[in-house]
């Protein structure tokens, strides 16, 4: 995502401060799931979609991007676009829920810490955007690790890339769709929200779902799905108008940082040393990664 250079320093500390907030509420977003372990993973998803949508509308109108957001919802060829992306963050969302409450939380976040890389192939691969040699060098040290912890520990790290490969399609698309961050996942949860609605109230119809039967404690946190879904991509967009583009790039390693940390301290997860060697090849390759990019940006500027 681009960012705007900033005009004044309050405006850097101000975007320090949002952007870091977003980072740190995704890595720390597995505490909350966890606390929704009880719910089956694709009940969660139904509900973050319906009550996310009300949410961002609400968002929609006090921002006043009502306007914006008619305007794409007549746009037969970005709403199919934004249906595609939908199918892709909700993939996402579904399998990361999944993968936290059933103790797969290192995954995950390997999952997170290669997305960059994986966006780097994707966008050579559809955009023919040319590498540079350390993009290539740390592409090639990140699938060594990978394939490093599939023969060493018999262990294809599945989640890990199904999470990379599908938020970095969901982004592939978003790249190339006009379209606002806000109003985009606002259309794309309303496209999402007919097929949940319709699921939660058979649920609700067969006594089998879980809000409103169980405790007013897991119906909070239900609907809670909704701020934790809008309010850090709020956050990230007011952060990201106000930084660099290579001071956002570093930052968003904040979020699996997070995820790994709880992973390994929080929630002791197995971390055997073929584990530790693959994330070490993932951070070295991160590391490269990153200091090309802060590298090329300021030659560019």
């Amino acid at each position: 995502m681009a960012a705007n250079t900033p005009k004044t320093r309050s405006e850097s500390v101000f975007g320090l401060v949002y952007a870091t907030s977003a980072f740190v509420i995704w890595g720390l977003s597995p505490v909350y799931w966890k606390a929704l372990g009880a719910v089956p993973a694709l009940e969660i998803i139904m509900h973050r979609v319906v009550w996310s949508f009300f949410f961002l509308v609400i968002l929609i109108v006090l921002q006043r991007r009502t306007r914006e957001f008619v305007e794409v919802l007549r746009n037969g060829r970005m709403l199919l676009t934004l249906f595609a992306t939908s199918i892709f963050i909700s993939g996402n969302w579904f399998l990361y829920i999944w993968a936290v409450n059933s103790n797969y939380l290192l995954q995950a976040s390997l999952g997170y810490y290669i997305n960059p890389l994986v966006n780097v192939v994707l966008g050579m691969v559809f955009l023919r955007e040319r590498l540079r040699k350390p993009q290539i060098l740390a592409v090639l040290l990140a699938t060594s690790g990978v394939l490093y912890l599939t023969i060493s520990y018999g262990e294809f790290p599945w989640i890990a890339l199904t999470l990379a490969l599908s938020f970095g399609f969901y982004g592939l698309i978003r790249k190339i769709a006009p379209v606002g961050s806000l109003v985009g996942l606002t259309i794309e949860t309303m496209l999402l929200s007919f097929p949940a609605i319709i699921y939660l109230f058979y649920l609700h119809s067969q006594g089998t779902g879980s809000i409103f039967h169980v405790s007013l404690k897991l119906d909070l946190l239900l609907i809670g799905c909704a701020p934790l879904t809008a309010v850090p991509l709020l956050f990230f967009t007011l952060g990201a108008k106000r930084l660099y583009l290579s001071t956002v790039g570093l930052m968003q390693y904040i979020g699996p940082s997070g995820m790994f940390l709880l992973a390994v301290f929080y929630y002791h997860e197995p971390f055997s040393a073929t584990r530790v060697w693959t994330f070490i090849m993932i951070w070295a390759a991160l590391g490269i990664y990153s200091t090309d990019s802060v590298i090329y940006y300021r030659r560019e500027t």
